[in-house]
């Protein structure tokens, strides 16, 4: 792995877990035994989500369990796990349908309300079990009761990707910028090559927003139309672009060479408007911002963009081995699932391409 790369990933590490330490220290304390124990198994990514998850579990048992209603988080022990039924986690899992996230100062409460979907319900439960899960294994607790509680049942969604009409009229969006609030007009000069480099990338190859914002300016080969990128677990791969990808790029490279990052040294490709490499949620906010007003029915984000991709690939070729592997899926399966309507109107192309009658 190049250098510059191997210091973005240390400090990408660095700051996840500087953001994991901070999470424990809301948690009751007995939960750092717990974190230290699956730390050899686990990414700090995943921890951190399980020490939300956590968070939320324990704020409800603190406002409606009667065995832990009143309680400060750092009164909680881990035996008292044990007064927990299997009942009291359905009814958890009902209450984060909608909730008001838990403080325990009311002060600090906010008034916005949280959703979740059966996925993020899941994953609730899943944190919940392998907390549970742990400290049955080394014995504090003599019950599990996460165990018997069914996971919730996840609906399959319909793919929400951009017809080719709306990924022309985000683009020309992301250039004129002619539907931006005043506000957003003034920054739009600054960095609308910028912008349309990234959205062309990402719709055009259909990689990650994590591996688009990972991408250092030694990784691009206009040669061969390709770059190289980090996949999830440090496995390298080369992405294949067209001409207006390539295009897109090439005007950024010559803005950025006007417009050099704060430190002389860094090669990270895109760069936030303070000259440091570009973050995933500002890419995501992004995104946002023009799909807000260029694709006014369908919710927009990063990753339908690959989604978008993905589903052009599958169209034009028919060979969901060559999308999963261009999208680094593990599993074909997990492709085919996500492309299973796809298939419909390949079937309807195909079937159009018959003649019956020779001309």
């Amino acid at each position: 792995m190049p250098a510059a790369k191997a210091k973005y990933k240390d400090e990408e590490r660095a700051k996840d877990t500087a953001h994991l330490k901070g999470l424990l220290e809301q948690l009751p304390p007995f939960c750092y035994t717990y974190f230290r124990g699956i730390a050899q198994t686990t990414s700090v990514k995943t921890r951190i989500g399980y020490a939300y998850d956590l968070k939320i579990f324990f704020g409800f048992l603190c406002e409606n369990h009667k065995d832990f209603k009143g309680m400060k988080f750092e009164d909680i022990r881990p035996e008292d796990l044990d007064n927990v039924k299997p009942i009291d986690i359905e009814e958890f899992l009902d209450y984060v349908s909608i909730y008001t996230p838990y403080s325990e100062d009311d002060e600090e409460k906010r008034d916005t309300m949280i959703l979740n979907t059966e996925s993020g319900k899941s994953r609730k439960l899943a944190a919940i079990r392998s907390m549970y899960k742990y400290y049955l294994r080394k014995q504090y607790i003599a019950t599990d009761p996460a165990a018997l509680v069914e996971t919730p049942k996840i609906h399959e969604k319909n793919i929400i990707r951009l017809e080719a009409n709306e990924v022309a009229n985000l683009l020309d969006e992301v250039e004129k910028g002619e539907n931006l609030t005043e506000r957003q007009q003034k920054f739009h000069e600054k960095t609308k090559i910028r912008d349309l480099a990234i959205i062309s990338t990402l719709v055009g190859t259909g990689i990650r927003v994590s591996e688009c914002v990972g991408l250092n300016v030694d990784d691009i080969d206009f040669e061969s139309y390709s770059f190289v990128i980090t996949r999830k677990g440090g496995k390298q791969a080369e992405i294949y672009f067209g001409d207006e990808v390539a295009e897109a790029l090439s005007d950024y490279l010559d803005y950025r060479k006007l417009h050099p990052p704060a430190d002389e040294n860094d090669k990270a490709l895109f760069l936030s408007s303070r000259g440091k490499r570009i973050s995933v949620r500002q890419v995501e906010l992004m995104v946002k911002k023009y799909a807000q007003t260029a694709v006014k029915l369908k919710k927009i984000t990063p990753h339908k963009l690959r989604s978008t991709f993905g589903t052009n690939l599958y169209l034009e070729t028919g060979d969901i081995y060559l999308v999963a592997d261009v999208l680094g899926h593990a599993d074909v399966n997990t492709t085919r699932k996500h492309y299973t309507a796809t298939e419909v109107e390949l079937k309807r192309k195909a079937a159009r391409k018959i003649n019956l009658r020779k001309d």
